[in-house]
């Protein structure tokens, strides 16, 4: 497909001209600019031009949606015009970053850290809470549990419980792992020096205060200092300081001692070094901070609980957009391991019901049929705990409903803390979150879960109709004038000698030889769970910016044609091809989210540009542990990518992928 230089120009201009560019790359659907100055971006003149799918800002880059196929073209024609270098990822990633003030580095460094152990964090959540309801009194029978009603389930209570709280027991190796990793250091030394901050040889963190009313606190004696023999179960500071130190001594060590020797020294080295230096200086310290952060935080809750709710509840989404809740994560952790139980994470519950209500909402208030799917997909996510599809896909881009979703999410904190509500644990949000609140509060947090559903979703629809009563009365006013909009119907009639080329080209394409292709069945490139486009984590994919499609969440490692192709392009990075059909369609498989930054790490291609492929052949594999360990998603997108003529419309089916046998996309073509 030719590309229209005017178009590319016009892409330059709105993102504040080539002066405004300090570097520009592109993946495999989008342009990624490290941007002077993200004020000067025209949104709206890249929203009407024909080549953007779609635009948002992230983490210090501006992204501008093309679709693939494209955006390669796209940006060899931008680098022409602006007389710029060819940037790396890196490159750009690093340009961004340096845009970030201290707080935002620091937000980011805390979300890289504690989003690869979400996954462990959140199941041994999952897992507490049945614990708890198995073991909570008054929940099915009247100052009793279920398992003193049948005590044959009390071992299997156990069980359960031991399984649930083993990550949060070891939480410091954990945390240890991701920590040295994000700071540049071995992984296994962090996941040791995790294991060293609890080992069984100390006394307990959760028995200390009890050591230190009976003056049965244990001691080294080192020639006279006495350092107290703690542990470190269920904090965080005391971890995140030493991995940061184990990290950098590790990294100076490495580029000072021989090869020869390094087995025998680095890693000793850097262990002993960085562990006594926790027992004796970094451990109390930061124990100590971090036993008065969690003191403040109690004592704002206990005294100004009404105004804590109202704060947290209400803008606890706003966190998300700014990457902020991710910051929140190591105070929950923080406030269950001191405290035995949070007060935030019921507030997020409720943020994400608030927000789901919203979008869902919006099915009664949107025209568009493209945007009321968007929004009740998107709110089925939010009602699970994954906000982000529902707020950047349909509440933010019409603000109203994101403000109404703050609204009730408000209302909902005030209940809660006014009633003490708490979370054992950090689990799912959304409607599954009452699996981790304690029992004796669930009938609370449901009133609140009413609140949270009713309120945004009224407001949202109040005025929504009362927006679109108002549009309507200005469309005929505009249009008894004889003003623009009469014209723009006008135009939109005609037929173009351009237009009915472009048809007769869709009545060639949609051929195999020379029988006709009416439909055209997607088969699955990979087992797993098909899953709808607004699940993904991912704006651009959520939104569908560049095309219809759906996402599989994999169960393998393996991805295979879907049918007889010809391999149009291969991503350099490796996790993502694109396939073209005898009827000329295209399809983009997209291997997990931000996987472009692995640099082909973790993925095999076994398929080259231009080659035939058949329904069924290995086109690549990957590493899930690679993939997971970078802390990417492996939810995969298959696209039907937008501006293909033959296409008339796509139909999706998701569920079970159990074989690549099962069908996933049913493309229906013109002609």
């Amino acid at each position: 497909m030719a590309i229209d230089r005017k178009q590319v120009e016009e892409i330059v201009r709105a993102v504040g001209g080539k002066e405004n560019i300090e570097a520009a790359t592109h993946c495999v659907t989008r342009l990624r600019f490290a941007l002077y100055d993200e004020s000067k971006v025209d949104t709206e003149g890249l929203d009407q031009n024909d080549l953007v799918k779609g635009q948002f800002s992230s983490q210090g880059q501006f992204q501008v949606v093309i679709g693939p196929g494209l955006v390669d073209k796209v940006y060899d024609e931008m680098i022409q015009i602006t007389g710029g270098d060819r940037a790396s990822k890196d490159d750009v990633k690093a340009a961004a970053g340096k845009k970030q003030n201290p707080i935002q580095r620091a937000i980011k460094t805390l979300s890289d850290i504690f989003i690869p152990i979400l996954p462990a964090i959140i199941t041994a959540g999952l897992l507490l809470g049945i614990n708890n309801i198995l073991t909570g009194p008054g929940i099915f029978f009247d100052e009793q549990s279920l398992v003193d009603v049948y005590p044959a389930w009390k071992d299997l209570a156990s069980i359960i419980n031991t399984i649930a709280s083993t990550a949060f027991t070891f939480l410091p190796a954990l945390i240890g792992w991701a920590a040295v990793k994000r700071f540049g250091g071995s992984p296994l030394l962090g996941i040791v020096l995790g294991l060293i901050l609890v080992h069984p040889d100390l006394l307990s963190a959760y028995s200390y205060a009890n050591a230190v009313n009976e003056g049965t606190v244990p001691t080294w004696n080192l020639f006279g200092w006495h350092i107290e023999k703690i542990g470190y179960q269920g904090q965080v500071l005391p971890v995140l300081v030493s991995a940061y130190l184990l990290a950098k001594i590790e990294i100076f060590l490495n580029k000072r001692v021989h090869d020869s020797v390094k087995l025998l020294v680095v890693a000793p080295v850097t262990l002993l070094v960085t562990g006594f230096l926790a027992f004796t200086i970094i451990g109390p310290v930061t124990f100590a901070i971090a036993n008065a952060i969690t003191s403040g935080l109690i004592y704002i809750y206990e005294s100004y609980a009404a105004l804590g709710g109202l704060i947290y509840g209400g803008l606890y989404a706003l966190l998300v957009i700014t990457g902020m809740h991710h910051t929140f994560l190591a105070v929950d952790v923080q406030l269950i391991g001191s405290q035995g139980g949070t007060f935030l994470w019921p507030m997020l519950a409720l943020s994400n019901i608030a927000q789901g209500s919203a979008a869902l909402a919006m099915m009664l208030v949107l025209r568009e049929q493209k945007m009321r799917g968007l929004a009740a997909t998107s709110s089925v996510s939010a009602f699970l705990g994954v906000t982000e599809p529902a707020i950047f896909g349909v509440n933010i881009r019409y603000r109203y409903p994101f403000i109404f979703g703050m609204v009730g999410s408000a209302i909902g904190g005030v209940l809660l803390t006014m009633n003490n509500v708490q979370a054992t644990s950090i689990g799912v949000g959304g409607v599954p979150g009452f699996l981790s609140i304690f029992p004796n509060k669930w009938g609370v947090f449901f009133i609140g879960m009413a609140i949270v559903l009713i309120v945004p979703f009224v407001l949202t629809v109040i005025f929504g109709r009362a927006k679109l009563r108002k549009q309507d009365r200005s469309t005929n006013a505009e249009a008894v004038t004889g003003s623009k909009t009469t014209a723009v119907s006008a135009s939109n009639t005609a037929v173009s000698g351009e237009e009915a080329a472009a048809a007769e080209r869709t009545r060639t394409n949609a051929q195999v030889g020379d029988e006709p292709v009416n439909t055209l069945e997607v088969m699955a490139p990979l087992t797993g769970t098909a899953v709808p486009l607004e699940q993904v984590p991912d704006p651009a994919f959520a939104e569908k910016q560049m095309g219809e499609g759906v996402a599989i969440e994999p169960s393998g490692n393996q991805v295979v044609a879907p049918f007889d192709a010809q391999v149009a392009h291969v991503i350099k990075s490796k996790h993502a091809v694109i396939l073209e059909h005898a009827s000329g369609l295209q399809i983009l498989i997209h291997v997990g989210i931000n996987t472009v930054s692995l640099k082909g790490e973790g993925f095999n291609m076994h398929v080259e540009a231009g080659e035939h492929v058949r329904a069924g052949q290995t086109l690549l594999e990957f590493d899930r542990n690679v993939i997971e360990a970078a802390g990417h998603p492996l939810i995969t997108p298959i696209i039907i990518p937008d501006g293909q003529d033959m296409v008339d419309r796509v139909e999706v089916t998701t569920g079970d992928v159990s074989s690549n046998r099962n069908g996933i996309l049913t493309v229906h073509l013109k002609g």
